[in-house]
């Protein structure tokens, strides 16, 4: 199957063009998406997976520099102007933000937010419109959606207003949608009813779906497949089932134990040493080297490639675990 989505070799940096230094932000990204795939893009805070979430649309053109190729139906995204990208952003690519307090127009009501992206990517009239946002904010679980229409997103609370978020975005049933951490700021059963929600959609419209999540439980339970990335770069990626089931980045390894799994009352829990490298100062060769047990004079000599260990399986690492590890 053909991706409905191709990132090739995607970097993005920050500063002047003409200044000292360039921060490297997401550095050589590649990654293929698929028609109603769900891809799971996890890591640290830090590792560029929210600048290359909103890289595939081109977010940050306007503040970063970008280059490599977004392969969009035989289009590349990267090249293609403000103009040419409208009819298209929000329509047949949509975006869920991080932080619906600043996402939301505050001086707008959340009806003429969902409506105003139908107006615009839509032929539905005025009442089709209204109908459509009551339909979606209905979908995504807010209580009597039809008198919420009027209100103004300080009126409602944080998971509340994540969920408008989450209604503006499928208004217009989108081919491909970006989610950054779409669940942060809602309770766990609400969390489990919209990643049910988006998978759902997914399958019954041939959606694809980038997730950006701090939470490897939500990986396993609603993505197909899913990419770490650490430095701005991806170091593995596969089906979820090899990845969480066999991590052999050291770096994925580290966060599997990370999470806590039956663990004795007063036991101190796992941590990966260290810290995340700056951008003003990235290592030389692999950057996890500084924190990685297994470490060679290799590692801080060589970047490592993304490559192949089994089928559907690729890791960036010059001493993977083994396969049984």
């Amino acid at each position: 199957m053909q991706p409905i989505l191709s990132v090739q070799d995607l970097s993005v940096t920050f500063g002047p063009k003409q200044g000292p230094r360039l921060l490297p932000a997401v550095s050589g990204v590649s990654l293929d998406l698929r028609r109603g795939e769900i891809l799971g893009l996890v890591g640290e805070s830090g590792s560029g997976k929210s600048v290359t979430l909103r890289s595939i649309p081109g977010l940050t053109r306007h503040y970063g520099t970008l280059a490599g190729k977004v392969m969009w139906e035989g289009r590349d995204l990267v090249a293609m102007s403000d103009a040419s990208l409208r009819p298209i952003l929000g329509k047949d690519i949509a975006m869920i933000f991080q932080e619906p307090m600043t996402a939301l127009n505050p001086l707008l009501t959340v009806g003429v937010q969902i409506t105003e992206s139908l107006k615009a990517h839509t032929t539905l009239d005025a009442r089709a419109r209204i109908r459509r946002a009551v339909e979606v904010l209905d979908l995504v679980g807010i209580p009597g959606a039809a008198g919420r229409l009027d209100d103004y997103p300080h009126q409602f609370s944080g998971g509340m207003r994540q969920r408008v978020m989450i209604a503006i975005a499928l208004a217009s049933t989108p081919k491909l949608l970006l989610a950054d951490e779409p669940t942060t700021a809602l309770d766990v059963t609400i969390q489990a009813q919209i990643l049910d929600l988006i998978a759902q959609l997914a399958r019954d419209f041939d959606m694809g779906v980038i997730l950006v999540t701090h939470d490897l439980g939500v990986v396993a339970q609603s993505c197909d497949r899913v990419a770490v990335m650490y430095a701005g770069r991806i170091v593995e990626e596969g089906t979820v089932r090899a990845v969480l089931g066999n991590p052999r980045h050291p770096y994925t390894n580290g966060l599997m134990r990370s999470v806590p799994q039956d663990v004795p009352p007063r036991t101190e829990l796992f941590s990966i040493p260290g810290t995340p490298p700056s951008l003003w100062n990235m290592p030389p060769g692999c950057a996890f080297a500084p924190r990685c047990a297994r470490a060679t004079a290799h590692c801080t000599a060589e970047v490592p490639p993304l490559s192949a260990l089994e089928a559907g399986h690729l890791a960036a690492c010059h001493c993977p675990l083994g396969a049984t590890q």
